[in-house]
């Protein structure tokens, strides 16, 4: 076996630093917050941070509208508070990873008003734009926000392409000085200091250039791992990452199992690893998010499997991850925040960090923090949740029920202020915060869990360090046990002698189980959610939300 990647091994803990800690009393999250917890993420164990954008911004798009890629955000600190950050993180022994935006800008970088200035300006092809198609726009495709892909420009009569926003303009790859300042920029970031990127939306930087009407479809199919985007992250590869020895994550939208293995199989110098979000559409009947439905179970094994299986075999890479700032809190979403709050997260952590890959923790998610379950619209504040209830009371849904689909789907379910304790505001800050912390903080904190040793955060802890312990959890193969089982998650972990196996009860009923497995001579249980676990493997009496790894040899 060929020594690993120094990514391989690593757990990643990423911050959203607009809720995560306020230093100056604004009510928003600040750089030098993050440097005033650096301690307790060390603490933690982890190996990298993950910062959301935090460039400069109107901010229409929390961040992901990007005015000047040279610049800090003013709301968040300095060049010098980062600077700062930096050095820090690296003095405690961990890294440093930005989050990176170059699908599309906002409207207000000075390239983009340059562009529309006028048709003969050097930077208007930075940018996607074509003609009206006699009175209709340039094509049918749709944002993924909402209405059509094309905006009018009144000054020049021609539309610009935007996947997302109408603040946020699709940047043209076919642009040969475009694409070389980009590469620049990165490098500008890797010459700080940095460890890496995690790739906003990479996948649809190369678009079909025909720009054709999508009869069956809302265009995606046009741009979704596009035509050049393998020969484009090869180009940045070469030039910035590999040259640093960088992670690299690409967030990958509507992609395939082929594709991610495409994007990081180590030969073709592409990325490190992939996000994708299928196993997190298993609540989402028929493909629509705006519903509050039970996940499927059988459906979530089923994919999270198929992922395992060819990523190892395609000598691909996953990254890990239940939650992050666009997503619900997984203990609400597939555990029980209520009764079983602390055995179903720890479950659900030792389900997702024993598999092969490089696991995620989004913030808080290693205190076992809730969604909010707001009851009022005004105390919503992302965009997409305030668009989707303006849609659904259109559609006639009664206002009970829409409060009930926010509660369980709104981005905002991940982005309420971290929970550092019992204090006012969950010492987040002291004026009034932007969005409000879930009420139950006075119980659910940092403080209190560093204070329990039987806490979600001693659990999360003990996780990273059998990662780091045993090699099988890096290397091992991946097999489903009890596939068609309908409250039991159960998979093996093989590697030369060595043996991992992972149960888990995702229900809140009782279950004995036989799995379908040789005991091996050893057996000895590496981490439980319960006390008085049985180092055997016979029978198998899984109590609600019973999670059990064993390890044989």
């Amino acid at each position: 076996m060929a020594e690993s990647a120094w990514w391989q091994k690593a757990v990643v803990y990423q911050i959203y630093p607009k809720s995560f800690q306020d230093t100056t009393g604004n009510g928003m999250g600040d750089i030098q917050g993050i440097i005033s917890r650096l301690d307790y993420i060390e603490k933690l164990g982890v190996d990298v941070i993950w910062l959301t954008p935090i460039y400069q911004s109107p901010q229409n798009d929390n961040g992901y509208d990007i005015s000047d890629y040279y610049t800090i955000d003013p709301a968040y600190g300095t060049m010098k508070d980062f600077e700062q950050l930096l050095k820090e993180t690296h003095t405690r022994g961990m890294k440093l990873i930005m989050d990176l935006v170059i699908n599309h800008t906002s409207t207000s970088h000075k390239w983009f008003q340059q562009a529309k200035s006028s048709k003969e300006n050097p930077f208007r092809d930075f940018y996607i734009w074509k003609d009206p198609v006699g009175d209709a726009k340039p094509s049918n495709w749709k944002s993924k926000f909402g209405g059509s892909a094309w905006e009018l420009d009144e000054n020049t009569g021609q539309y610009y392409l935007h996947l997302f926003d109408t603040s946020q303009a699709d940047l043209n790859w076919e642009n040969e000085e475009m694409k070389t300042k980009l590469v620049d920029m990165m490098g500008y970031w890797a010459e700080k200091g940095i460890d890496g990127f995690r790739l906003d939306v990479i996948n649809l930087i190369s678009k079909d250039q025909s720009f054709p009407d999508d009869d069956i479809g809302d265009g995606r199919r046009f741009y979704t791992d596009g035509p050049k985007v393998h020969k484009y992250l090869h180009e940045m590869n070469q030039r910035v990452f590999s040259k640093y020895n960088m992670l690299t994550v690409g967030e990958m939208s509507s992609t395939s199992l082929e594709e991610c293995i495409r994007y990081t199989r180590p030969e073709r110098q592409e990325l490190t690893m992939t996000f994708q979000f299928h196993h997190l559409k298993v609540d989402y009947p028929g493909g629509q998010k705006w519903t509050k439905a039970p996940f499927d179970f059988l459906e979530l094994k089923r994919i999270l499997s198929e992922w395992q299986v060819g990523m190892h075999e395609g000598n691909g890479w996953n990254a890990l991850f239940w939650c992050n700032h666009d997503q619900p809190r997984v203990v609400s979403r597939f555990g029980d925040d209520k009764t079983y709050w602390k055995e179903s997260a720890k479950m659900l952590a030792s389900t997702l960090h024993m598999m092969q890959g490089t696991p995620y923790i989004y913030q808080g998610e290693e205190i076992g923090i809730t969604n909010p379950y707001f009851e009022n619209i005004d105390e919503y504040r992302d965009v997409e949740s305030l668009n989707a209830f303006q849609e659904m009371k259109e559609d006639g849904k009664s206002l009970s029920d829409i409060m009930e689909i926010l509660q369980h789907k709104s981005r905002d379910n991940g982005r309420t202020p971290m929970q550092w304790s019992a204090d006012k505001h969950a010492d987040f800050t002291t004026g009034e915060p932007w969005i409000k912390p879930v009420s139950n903080y006075s119980t659910i904190n940092v403080n209190s869990a560093l204070k329990d040793s039987e806490s979600i955060f001693y659990h999360y802890q003990k996780l990273i360090k059998l990662r780091k312990k045993y090699d099988i959890i890096t290397y091992g193969d991946y097999q489903l046990l009890l596939k068609d089982h309908p409250s039991v998650f159960a998979y093996e972990r093989k590697w030369m002698n060595e043996k991992i196996v992972v149960v888990s009860n995702f229900y809140e009923e009782s279950v004995t189980v036989r799995l379908p497995i040789d005991e091996g001579d050893k057996v000895k249980v590496l981490i439980s959610n319960y006390k008085d676990v049985k180092d055997s493997l016979s029978e198998l009496h899984l109590r609600p939300y019973e999670s059990i790894v064993y390890f044989i040899n």
